[in-house]
């Protein structure tokens, strides 16, 4: 189950963590889309992770990782870090017995829990988002995955957005940057966040955006007023907004080029509240490549539909006055 070429090192951290050699018992755990190994461990009759990196690049770079999960973890969002190993690289945390958290609880749960992860000391500034963004939409456009007839207002709007959405340093903060469900534990008393190779520095309401998508069902208003401990106001509307919009932008794009699977035009469009409370529940998961579609899918109507909006006109006003 464990590589040949990892076994002794897995051995050593093991009694590096523990003083003994050997786990009572492993399970390998699926369902993620890192290229990493991970395992569900016992030792001495308790459950830890086990985490192999099997590919290193710029995102997976165990130096970076691991100093990022080990400030969440101290800082009380991360389960506990027992061992790691930039060498070889491995690590072992806690492992998190989770309980099912409904979205209603999560809605108030995340916006303390965001609050305390970007209040920590600085990650370090490995890219920049809107650039992210603006570089695979124009690896969307070159590639012509849709019609023109299909992607004219994307790329319009998106320029919009574009000129006027503020590169301002106060809302760079320490953010996580791939908060799906997979990424989300609770225990039944309070949340933890893993998988860290994402983290950064970044705008602030990329972290919002992303986890508004599965667990506001309504108006942000009261999430937003918890985050921000205070009246919302429309500035702060209008950025949250607009950024959700370049979320659901790079989700398409993003999930369209990497399709493993031809475009399928006339495949059914699933409703995006239904989609997401599917994904909140685990019935759905993006490791199952079938479903990168739909969820490509999924963020372009709701960003069609957001175009359209009063709303969206009157967040690019406010944000260029600003």
């Amino acid at each position: 189950m464990i590589p040949e070429v990892k076994i002794t090192a897995v051995k050593y951290a093991i009694h590096a963590a523990f003083g003994v050699s050997e786990f009572d018992a492993i399970s390998e755990l699926t369902g993620g889309l890192s290229s990493a190994l991970v395992f569900r461990i016992v030792v001495r009759g308790k459950p830890y992770l086990l985490r192999i990196i099997t590919r290193t690049d710029a995102m997976g770079d165990p130096t970076y990782q691991y100093a990022r999960m080990k400030t969440a973890a101290d800082a009380g969002l991360a389960p506990h870090v027992w061992y790691t190993s930039i060498t070889d690289g491995i690590s072992i945390t806690d492992f998190v017995e989770t309980k099912a958290l409904k979205v209603e609880e999560a809605k108030v749960m995340f916006p303390d829990l965001l609050k305390r992860l970007h209040s920590l000391p600085p990650f370090p500034h490995k890219l920049n988002y809107l650039d992210t963004v603006d570089n695979f939409i124009r690896k969307f456009q070159t590639a012509k995955i849709l019609a023109d007839s299909m992607t004219s207002e994307i790329f319009c709007q998106y320029e919009r957005i574009k000129n006027v959405y503020p590169r301002n340093s106060d809302n760079l903060v320490s953010c996580h940057n791939d908060l799906k469900p997979e990424n989300i534990l609770f225990d039944g008393d309070r949340l933890w966040l893993v998988d860290w190779e994402a983290a950064f520095l970044n705008d602030r309401y990329v972290d919002l955006a992303i986890v508004a998508n599965f667990v506001v069902t309504d108006d942000e208003e009261d999430y937003l007023k918890r985050y921000f401990g205070e009246e919302v106001n429309a500035y702060d509307r209008a950025c949250f907004f607009l950024m959700s919009q370049l979320v659901h932008l790079f989700y398409t794009a993003y999930l369209l080029l990497g399709s493993p699977v031809p475009i399928d035009l006339n495949s059914i469009k699933p409703d995006f509240r239904e989609f997401h409370d599917r994904m909140w529940r685990g019935e759905i998961t993006l490791a199952n490549h079938d479903a990168w579609q739909q969820y490509a899918w999924v963020h372009l109507e709701k960003l069609l539909q957001n175009f359209r909006l009063k709303r969206f006109d009157d967040s690019l006003h406010i944000v260029s006055i600003s």
